[in-house]
């Protein structure tokens, strides 16, 4: 069929043209009516024949799993590589139930398998990520990710309390994100949530870490956890003068075994907030154009974490439910056990640009 139309259309022409120009004008309808059945035949048979001659490809049924579902990428992961903390945070939802870290050359390992699965991100968390070698390790891994893994955006979630300024010098080049968790502007109210030490400030800390990631051309970010002694705060003008990349504003949340229950570490109970409150919180501060704010609902499925043995933690039903660790097993079927919802990830904006090439920022 594909010939003959072709030259059946071309007969068609040839007849017409011979004939006068008043015959002419009478077949052009014939004329355009056996142009259009001659696309409309030849246009199939094209597709057909490209599909024939294409290169055979796996099926969308080929690269899944055995459970029919594709493999979840780790695009984002929060690594807690430790427990331990020099804070005593009330509503602290990843205590110090051991003191176990990883040797660093296996927690190296444990990246190149995420950085093979196809990790992004990685945000390096606690406990207190500077605790361990005076942030040495911590130093080591971050420039591990950035030099050799080549991680588009590397990050780090602190108190802030135990970086120097050195520290900034050997390895600010190699971090994207430094994350300071301030809770309050109110040097009282910090101590009542177990951030004070001492004679230190927690504040007045909190603004020389700007100066220097200002000075080390790292992007600066503020997490605040929202609970019941700082839901009436009004934090406007602090975060402005400061004004970081993001501010992460939490919903105080329970975990099981964590901050909740018979054999947790702290009793956050007295820190919770309803869902109202926090959205007064919200509604005060929405004239801060870097707020991103995070209730329970968003959190509880929307992280892959990692635990210090690199083990998944699902929070799907209120604890962490751990996974075998993705040093035994590997990255593909630990992340199963994950509870990760990606949707959710990708609803509250986990996907940013969190690359400090990317942020074009005003140093």
């Amino acid at each position: 069929m594909g010939m003959l139309v072709p030259s059946t259309l071309a007969g068609r022409l040839l007849s017409a043209f011979s004939q006068p120009l008043g015959s002419l004008w009478r077949s052009l309808p014939l004329l355009l009516c056996w142009l259009r059945a001659a696309i409309w035949w030849l246009v199939p048979e094209r597709r057909q024949r490209q599909v024939r001659e294409a290169p055979a490809e796996e099926t969308p049924e080929e690269e899944e799993g055995d459970d029919g579902a594709l493999p979840t990428v780790p695009t984002s992961v929060n690594y807690h590589f430790t427990r331990q903390c020099n804070y005593k945070c009330g509503f602290c939802f990843h205590t110090a139930k051991t003191s176990f870290v990883l040797p660093l050359e296996e927690a190296k390992r444990g990246l190149l398998l995420l950085k093979e699965a196809g990790m992004e991100k990685i945000n390096f968390s606690g406990g207190e990520p500077f605790i361990q070698d005076r942030g040495e390790y911590v130093g080591k891994l971050v420039r591990f990710c950035k030099e050799e893994l080549r991680l588009p955006s590397v990050s780090i979630v602190s108190n802030g309390s135990l970086i120097r300024e050195r520290w900034f010098r050997d390895y600010g080049e190699y971090l994207d994100i430094l994350a300071i968790s301030c809770d309050s502007f109110d040097e009282q109210v910090n101590v009542l949530i177990g951030r004070g030490q001492g004679k230190k400030n927690h504040v007045e800390n909190l603004q020389k870490l700007r100066m220097w990631c200002r000075d080390y051309r790292v992007a600066f970010k503020i997490n605040s956890v929202i609970n019941r002694f700082n839901v009436e705060e009004d934090m406007r003008d602090q975060i402005r003068e400061l004004n970081p990349v993001r501010w992460k504003v939490f919903q105080c949340l329970l975990i099981e075994g964590e901050n909740s229950g018979a054999d947790a570490l702290r009793e956050a109970e007295r820190f919770v907030i309803s869902d109202e409150e926090f959205e007064g919180f919200l509604e005060r501060h929405k004239e801060v154009s870097c707020l991103v704010p995070e209730s329970n609902q968003k959190m509880k499925d929307s992280y892959l974490i990692l635990d210090e043995y690199m083990r998944f933690l699902n929070c799907r039903n209120g604890r962490k439910d751990p996974s075998k660790s993705i040093l035994d097993v590997g990255v593909e079927e630990a992340i199963k056990f994950s509870g990760f919802d990606e949707k959710m990830f990708l609803k509250r904006g986990g996907k940013y640009v969190w690359s400090k090439a990317d942020l074009k920022l005003d140093w």
